[in-house]
């Protein structure tokens, strides 16, 4: 998908972006939907949490296997074809979950699925930064906002009302109907609007890709596990493992891309206005990531409330950041970042100094009000800062840049989950032993937790002072 940038938009592009967006965001909300359903899999299936786990890791798993190698595969191949393979596997890997007999099976229906959103995102970004003009940059990367934070958002609470009153299975069976829509538009309106060119993939590159990013994903879901006590390995082994991959990969990525010949291109890194906001989507997106396990635990732990009614605590949160990230965007093409990234990253951090003082007494509309305010802050910071970002890199190297910031954010949703999930472990256990009560000792656990996401959000607080506006 390498070409040159438009000065003005390609007729027909609209439809394209917006089909684009639609489709991505039904295959991204997968990524949590089933973080409020782990108890009924549990109960059904009479398999153990760490167990149950895998319906959310081996998703993230793929995801961080295969969007470092979209880059070369949108370059290589057309909008149409890329499309097409994305929704197939999707829809495929949704009507298996439906009717899956088993465990095993399920866990392999969530890897199709993930493949097939793996290569939507970067395919939705890079098309809208090659063909929407600077001037409206932002207000498109605000809709996609919505996909990239405010799906995984929704995603607890739209599992929550579907268990409410039916089986797990409708999960999946109220996607399929979406994604064969989606199939069908795509049959009429995408069109080929990208010029591609040969690339050769380099089969090396994609073993250490595999190997390390992968790795690195399955290291840090298995410490959750290992707190446990049922871990499939050591973490410490897929992490050293995925480590050493990873240095391996970015230095054969660096002697190839002199012949232009890498799989993920790395010469984004060498601009600043690349690199800055791209640490910042990072550790937000860990703190969100890591909350997003965290709250649904506390509500229906602690608090006691069920699976609706955790749901729709989380639910106006995620609807205004829907509606709060289309007008940042528009708000972004007028005044650029700063303005709205440090009150944005202010803001997140203020919501969770506030979630270090949960107890087991605190009111469930102090958390919807909190949860609801950080939402709306994160709409102010990952807009600019994706938009910041991408709109610094020439045409040519979008798709890598779109690649390198969607595998930082499953890189940073998985350090997330393992880090506050093991925080959350071991001082609950910690306050358990000095004779606390359970549910306090739960909440002091949570409490402990948070104050990692506090101590995360400092550092893009402080970074959001040297955002500027850039230019390719």
């Amino acid at each position: 998908m390498s070409v040159t940038g438009r000065g003005a938009e390609t007729p027909g592009i609209n439809g394209v972006i917006a089909l684009l967006i639609g489709s991505t965001f039904v295959t991204v909300l997968n990524e949590t939907v089933m973080s409020v359903a782990l108890p009924r899999f549990m109960a059904e299936m009479d398999i153990t949490a760490t167990t149950a786990q895998w319906l959310t890791t081996a998703f993230m798993l793929t995801m961080a296997v295969v969007i470092p190698i979209t880059g070369s595969v949108l370059d290589r191949f057309s909008t149409r074809g890329v499309f097409f393979t994305a929704l197939s596997l999707f829809t495929a890997g949704t009507m298996l979950a439906a009717v899956a007999p088993g465990f095993g099976v399920l866990v392999t229906a969530r890897v199709i699925q993930a493949a097939g959103s793996a290569l939507m995102i970067p395919l939705l970004m890079t098309t809208v930064m090659t063909f929407v003009p600077v001037h409206r940059r932002g207000r498109m990367m605000g809709l996609i906002s919505i996909v990239i934070s405010v799906a995984p958002a929704i995603g607890p609470t739209i599992s929550g009302l579907v268990l409410e009153s039916l089986s797990w299975r409708w999960l999946f069976v109220l996607m399929t109907p979406i994604a064969l829509a989606a199939l069908v538009l795509g049959a009429f309106m995408v069109r080929n609007v990208s010029e591609t060119r040969p690339v050769r993939f380099d089969l090396t590159s994609i073993a250490l890709s595999t190997l390390g990013f992968g790795g690195l994903v399955f290291g840090l879901s298995s410490i959750g596990e290992a707190e446990a006590g049922h871990p499939l390995l050591p973490p410490l082994v897929p992490l050293s493992v995925g480590a050493v991959a990873v240095a391996l990969f970015v230095v054969r990525q660096i002697r190839l891309q002199r012949s232009d010949q890498a799989l993920l291109d790395l010469r984004p890194f060498q601009t600043r206005g690349f690199t800055l906001p791209v640490v910042m989507v990072l550790l937000t997106m860990c703190a969100l990531f890591g909350t997003l396990i965290l709250l649904p635990l506390y509500l229906q732990n602690v608090l006691g409330l069920s699976t609706l009614k955790t749901g729709l605590v989380m639910l106006p949160g995620g609807v205004l950041q829907g509606i709060a990230a289309p007008v940042v965007g528009r708000l972004f093409d007028k005044i650029g970042p700063r303005p709205l990234v440090i009150p944005g990253t202010i803001a997140i951090l203020a919501c969770y100094a506030a979630l270090t003082r949960i107890g087991t007494d605190t009111r469930v509309m102090a958390v919807v009000l909190i949860y609801t305010v950080l939402n709306v802050a994160l709409a102010f910071v990952t807009t600019p800062l994706l938009t910041t970002a991408l709109g610094s890199l020439p045409a040519r190297l979008y798709s890598h840049g779109s690649a390198i910031t969607n595998t930082a954010q499953q890189i940073a949703g998985a350090t997330g989950t393992a880090l506050f999930v093991t925080v959350l472990s071991t001082a609950t256990a910690s306050a358990a032993n000095r004779g606390v009560a359970s549910l306090a000792a739960e909440a002091a656990g949570m409490r402990s937790a948070i104050t990692i996401a506090v101590a995360v959000a400092v550092v893009p607080a402080v970074l959001s002072f040297f955002v500027r506006r850039s230019r390719p």
